[in-house]
C-alpha cells in the first residue's frame, strides 16, 4: 500500500507531464488544469490504498478517462447551448504556446542568437502544430511514449489497447510527422 508521502511525491513528479498532455489533448490551459486535478484527486481517492509501484499506470489510464470525459462534456454543452460562444469575451483565445512551457537554462539566453532563438521557436510551433493535427489515438500514443517516455507495455496499459496497436499508432504519428515537417522544410 502507497503511504501518503509516495502518493504525494509521485503526483509532484508527474503533474507538469500530466499538464502538457492535457494541455496538448484539449488545447485549453483551464480545462487541462481541471482535468489533471480531477486525475490526481481520483487516484488519491480511489486508488491510495494500491501499491506505489502500480500508481503511474493507474494514474496515465485515470488521465486518458478524465480527458475523454471532458470531450463528452463539451459534445453535450455544445450541442446544448451552441449559441453561448457569442457571449465568450474575445482576449481568451485558448492558444497554448509551447515556449512558455520550456524550461530554458539561464546561460543558453546568454549565449544563444537571435536569429537561433527566432528559429527555434518557429520551429518549435511548427513541431506543436502537427502534432495537434495528428488523430487522437496517435497524438495519444506518441505524446505518452516520446514525451512522457513510457514504455510500450506502459503506453498499452494507460491507452488501453494491445502493445501492437501502441506500436502502430507511434509508427503512422511518427511517418506523418516527418512527412509534415520535411514538407515544411524542417529537418531535425
Amino acid at each position: 500500500m502507497a503511504t501518503e508521502r509516495e502518493i504525494s511525491d509521485f503526483l509532484k513528479s508527474v503533474e507538469k507531464r500530466a499538464f502538457k498532455r492535457s494541455v496538448y489533448h484539449v488545447r485549453n490551459e483551464e480545462s487541462a488544469l481541471d482535468i489533471v486535478q480531477d486525475s490526481m484527486m481520483k487516484l488519491a481517492e480511489h486508488y491510495g490504498h494500491k501499491p506505489a509501484a502500480e500508481l503511474p499506470m493507474l494514474f496515465q489510464r485515470i488521465l486518458s478517462n478524465c480527458t475523454l470525459d471532458w470531450f463528452r462534456r463539451q459534445k453535450t454543452r455544445n450541442a446544448l447551448f451552441s449559441n453561448m460562444s457569442d457571449f465568450e469575451s474575445a482576449g481568451e483565445d485558448g492558444e497554448f504556446d509551447l515556449l512558455e512551457t520550456l524550461n530554458v537554462q539561464s546561460h543558453s539566453d546568454q549565449t544563444e542568437s537571435a536569429e537561433s532563438s527566432t528559429q527555434r521557436a518557429q520551429t518549435l510551433r511548427e513541431i506543436e502544430t502537427e502534432i495537434q493535427e495528428l488523430p487522437a489515438r496517435q497524438r495519444e500514443a506518441f505524446l505518452m511514449r516520446y514525451w512522457e517516455e513510457l514504455d510500450v507495455a506502459e503506453t498499452a496499459a494507460a491507452m488501453g489497447c494491445s502493445e501492437g496497436s501502441v506500436k502502430t499508432h507511434c509508427s503512422r504519428a511518427v511517418q506523418a510527422l516527418g512527412k509534415a515537417l520535411r514538407a515544411k522544410g524542417i529537418t531535425l
